[in-house]
């Protein structure tokens, strides 16, 4: 398989610029990480709140589980965008320690 063509038109670019690793995410993709992120927030809230009314602790337990569904949500969006261009980029490179770098950070993803 060619891997320029895994490459999506809505991908990120990572670049290094005197050693300062930045993403740079489509309009969309950002739109769309922030939405998320802005709920992930208002989900914390949310349980602060329930903690502060004495909610009982099996419902409070349950919103902290959906809210790690959508942090992860957000975690899966940017690897997925990272695979598609960063990754995909840097193997054209000749880069392949990028492959160890996103295995690494599987790894951490899988911990959770």
């Amino acid at each position: 398989m060619d891997l320029e063509m895994l490459s999506s038109d809505d991908s990120a670019c990572c670049t290094t610029d005197d050693e300062t690793r930045k993403s740079h995410h489509s309009e969309k993709t950002k739109k769309d990480l922030i939405t998320r992120l802005n709920r992930v927030e208002g989900q914390i809230r949310g349980i602060k709140g329930l903690i502060e009314k004495d909610t009982y602790c099996d419902d409070v337990i349950n919103q902290i589980a959906s809210t790690q569904a959508a942090l992860n949500g957000v975690a899966k969006l940017l690897l997925d965008r990272h695979m598609r261009s960063c990754v995909v980029d840097r193997i054209n490179e000749g880069d392949l320690d990028v492959v160890d770098e996103v295995l690494i950070t599987i790894q951490k993803l899988m911990k959770k």
